[in-house]
């Protein structure tokens, strides 16, 4: 029966893939054409099945994956298969999903910070910065501003892409929720200059961290006064 199951997802999945949405998320370093509306909206239909997840993820098919992550029970996994999982996720859509729909939930996401954050593979420290920006704008308490402002400085402007980027988000949260640390938030953003020509749509804030810290500011005082 479980076979049965899986193979029908698998084949609903096949049927949703567009070549428009592939060649869109291939841009992006995403190997599927499923229209992610349209998956969510799968997963919905499905609700919550563990066993069901797991047999999806083993499959590798990204497609297959996100769907796992969206109808898992997060709790459930354990250290060492979250640590396994992440290492093989090496899709961008997978990767963040993982991270921030099952691993931010799950009582091992400390644990696995710690771990991860200094891994020498960068995507994998992507995934511990990532669990520490997270910590920085709602438990911050415990955690060495300060410090991680020195690796930022001294690390960010060589780092792989993947592993930069998750810097840079640290760097600007600290930036916008802790206003001690704010004038050198800037500071090291502005030397640094990390993103500074990144390609930003109108309406949209440019990941840029002094322009994202600025902006964000912005707007918090703005809803304070309100």
């Amino acid at each position: 029966m479980a076979e049965t199951v899986v193979a029908e997802v698998l084949a609903e999945l096949a049927a949703l893939e567009d070549p428009k949405a592939r060649a869109v998320n291939e841009k992006h370093g995403d190997d599927h054409g499923v229209n992610l509306g349209k998956l969510r909206a799968l997963a919905k239909r499905l609700k919550t099945q563990q066993e069901l997840a797991r047999r999806l993820w083993e499959t590798g098919d990204t497609a297959a994956r996100l769907l796992a992550i969206l109808i898992c029970r997060p709790k459930a996994f354990g250290r060492d298969e979250l640590d396994s999982m992440l290492r093989d996720a090496r899709t961008p859509k997978v990767h963040d999903w993982l991270v921030n729909y099952v691993v931010k939930k799950s009582p091992h996401a400390e644990e696995l910070r710690l771990a991860w954050f200094a891994d020498p593979d960068p995507v994998v420290a992507s995934a511990g910065w990532a669990l520490t920006t997270e910590r920085v704008a709602k438990k911050p308490a415990g955690l060495d501003l300060a410090g991680l402002l020195d690796v930022i400085e001294a690390q960010m402007k060589e780092a792989p892409d993947r592993l930069q980027w998750a810097m840079n988000h640290c760097l600007a949260q600290i930036g916008i929720e802790h206003a001690d640390h704010r004038t050198r938030a800037l500071a090291i953003g502005e030397r640094l200059e990390v993103l500074k020509d990144y390609p930003t749509p109108p309406g949209c804030t440019s990941p840029y961290a002094p322009i994202w810290i600025t902006e964000l500011v912005r707007r918090k005082n703005d809803a304070t006064v309100a």
